[in-house]
């Protein structure tokens, strides 16, 4: 049975006349209630007359957030910064995980039918790349935050992964360390190739490749990588973990071994979350400058809205350095 105006209305819990001024966008319904028109109509794949709907892009005063889930540690920093900018702008945000594989795609696809959003903010869930691509050459404004080194055919915002990784190496030099050991991401990240590449190459003759395992960006998998350098009875006095959480896990492994930290070994992580001025001892790490990542696609995107041509090559926001107990200065 064909979904009425009627029964939208009803699921909204608005008039009829209400869901034909979100139809028509107009401007006099607040942002809330046009989401939640929009919403509804999405989920229940109603379809407007072309005669009672002029359903054009850049009207609705809402942008569109797609994003893998929201247990990421720095996630919550993006959406701050994303809302900062949209709330100061009047610009309502649709967010959509895909914690639920192709059964939030397909809703999210439903959004994108209805046309609920004017462009989009991506946090890139796996295998979506090409989709989003086709929508962006489909004429939908896209920014994608923290690119992972795909570098994506449309604007983007990314940060400087392997200057950040090169300053934890020059920073574990100039403390004198002189075996290096690195805890990567996995390989399939562009980042992981980024922060290897960077502390790599600033590590030189300090750092043995022998001395690398690989972890999955969480504190258990840091343990379990650390144990495994540890198990190849080659000395190392410093460490890098590609982020926070799996440096913690290096120092649960260093402890449970025996190691103190710094005096034997200095540890290292990337991105500054909270949890790193809470370890003992406070972890020394890299911040990614994720809340400021968010602010910078979001206006980026805005001005795309608004007719500025958008730029062809990434905007880099670059790390910097968080010196702490793990790895203090001399």
């Amino acid at each position: 049975m064909r979904v009425t105006i009627a029964e939208v209305a009803r699921r909204a819990r608005v008039s009829k006349t209400t869901v034909s001024r979100v139809l028509n966008n107009k401007g006099d319904v607040d942002a809330a209630t046009a989401i939640r028109v929009r919403e509804v109509i999405a989920a229940t794949g109603y379809t407007p007359s072309a005669g009672a709907v002029g359903l054009a892009r850049g009207r609705t005063q809402t942008v569109g957030m797609l994003v893998p889930g929201l247990t990421w540690p720095w996630m919550g920093d993006v959406l701050q910064g994303v809302s900062d900018v949209l709330e100061a702008r009047g610009y309502g945000l649709l967010l959509h995980t895909v914690n639920r594989g192709e059964q939030s795609l397909t809703q999210f696809q439903r959004h994108v039918s209805a046309n609920a959003f004017d462009g989009l903010l991506l946090v890139e869930p796996p295998d979506t790349l090409s989709y989003i691509t086709s929508l962006h050459e489909g004429g939908l404004p896209v920014v994608m935050i923290d690119d992972r080194g795909h570098h994506p055919g449309f604007p983007s915002v990314a940060t400087s992964n392997d200057k950040g990784a090169a300053d934890a190496a020059a920073h574990l030099l100039t403390l004198g360390r002189t075996r290096l050991a690195m805890v990567t991401g996995p390989a399939a990240f562009g980042c992981t190739r980024d922060r290897t590449a960077g502390f790599h190459g600033a590590a030189a003759n300090a750092f043995d490749p022998a001395l690398t395992a690989e972890g999955d960006f969480t504190r258990d998998g840091g343990q379990a990588a650390i144990e495994e350098l540890l198990a190849k009875n080659v000395e190392f006095d410093g460490v890098f973990a590609h982020n926070d959480l799996m440096a913690v896990g290096v120092l649960d492994g260093l402890r449970a071994a025996g190691r103190t930290v710094p005096d034997d070994v200095a540890v290292i992580g990337f991105d500054d979350i909270s949890i790193a001025e809470h370890t003992q001892p406070a972890l020394t790490t890299v911040r990614q400058p994720s809340r400021e990542m968010g602010e910078a696609a979001a206006t980026m995107l805005l001005a795309h809205l608004a007719g500025e041509t958008p730029p062809e090559e990434p905007l880099v926001v670059p790390t910097s350095l968080v010196i702490r107990e793990s790895a203090p200065a001399v």
